[in-house]
């Protein structure tokens, strides 16, 4: 079953969230990802750009990320004439990758609103972080939103929603909460059946393709 949401289909936009099942489409454009803020177009994309999010309005393009526990965000202009996709680990979110990709999409779509859907990434059951990670996305969010997304896990240690602050992210990019679409309690560490997981299954983990085209009318 290809794993897709409402707020894309709504764009009219060809999309699915990655799954150990899936096949997806050939041809797709995406970056070499190093957890960082870049913006990339198809066209750099083809070239071997290194980014983490990539934006385009080519009819013909097809565009996508790769994620092993990451959090994937696939995106729309309300017309669905152009589209993101956004690769978000705790690096990303601290470089602010989320509001780079929505901010490049909605000059592509020339100031339209935006709906995004955030895909299935491992959740707060299972991703324990140290210190130095939260003091680095405590820098972007502030406490308190890192306060709402973390919980004590052993000392030293808490467990971190990354689902929580990509939502904070989005929220703080201008996408309407109505317009923000999530997969609540797919975690891809704990769903070994569907999902891989490097958190899990180490550096023999597969990768999960996320990817999106634009409307086609």
């Amino acid at each position: 079953m290809i794993l897709q949401h409402p707020v894309l289909l709504a764009c009219g936009v060809s999309h699915a969230f990655g799954t150990r099942a899936d096949s997806p489409p050939a041809a797709l454009l995406r970056p070499r990802q190093v957890h960082g803020a870049r913006v990339a177009s198809a066209e750099e994309c083809a070239a071997g750009a290194e980014a983490d999010a990539v934006v385009v309005r080519a009819r013909r393009s097809a565009i996508a990320v790769v994620t092993a526990d990451c959090v994937p965000i696939l995106a729309s202009g309300e017309d669905g004439r152009a589209v993101a996709a956004i690769h978000a680990g705790w690096r990303g979110l601290a470089a602010g990758v989320v509001e780079a990709g929505i901010d490049a999409l909605r000059r592509e779509s020339e100031g339209l609103a935006v709906c995004a859907a955030v895909g299935p990434h491992i959740g707060p059951c299972c991703y324990e972080v140290d210190a130095p990670v939260l003091d680095a996305l405590r820098h972007r969010f502030g406490a308190d939103a890192l306060a709402d997304a973390t919980r004590d896990a052993r000392p030293g240690h808490w467990w971190l929603d990354l689902g929580a602050l990509t939502r904070c992210a989005l929220e703080r990019a201008a996408v309407a909460t109505e317009a923000i679409g999530t997969f609540a309690d797919d975690c891809t560490a704990c769903d070994a059946e569907r999902f891989h997981s490097y958190r899990r299954d180490g550096p023999r983990s597969g990768r999960l393709v996320h990817w999106i085209k634009v409307h086609q009318s």
